[in-house]
């Protein structure tokens, strides 16, 4: 399992992690991305969204032993 965390004092709105992964992201009232839900099972499109972040604002863990998880492996 991950966790999928986005830093919102990072994240500019500009919506490609819904782009890349529309059922595990969305935008807020504020137009920043929240994950739908965390943690998930492992998934690439997430994987993808975090790489593919300009502002590198999404960050994923391992759930059960914290390590992060490259975006870009």
């Amino acid at each position: 399992m991950w966790t999928v965390r986005v830093e919102r004092s990072q994240c500019i709105g500009s919506a490609m992690c819904v782009g890349v992964a529309r059922d595990r992201f969305k935008l807020d009232a504020d137009d920043r991305s929240v994950p739908v839900t965390s943690p998930i099972e492992p998934d690439e499109r997430v994987r993808d969204a975090a790489a593919n972040c300009p502002m590198e604002a999404i960050e994923l863990r391992d759930a059960t032993t914290g390590e992060l998880i490259d975006p870009y492996a």
